[in-house]
């Protein structure tokens, strides 16, 4: 799975430690997600995509050997 976590974060001009307050979690949690190391819960993902006001596939996207 990849993932525009981070592009779309940085666009916003947020902190990975702003996020991580944002939606609960350790800004090593967001890292690692931003890395490819974590993929997150559904719960997780809605909340990030919710902060960062997009679709959840639009921040997700499922590649097709997952």
């Amino acid at each position: 799975m990849r993932n525009r976590v981070r592009a779309e974060r940085e666009f916003q001009k947020i902190t990975q430690e702003q996020l991580s307050q944002m939606v609960g979690v350790s800004r090593q949690t967001i890292n690692a997600i931003e890395h490819g190391k974590n993929i997150p819960s559904l719960l997780l993902a809605m909340k990030i995509s919710k902060v960062l006001g997009k679709k959840v596939d639009d921040l997700f996207i499922l590649e097709e050997f997952d």
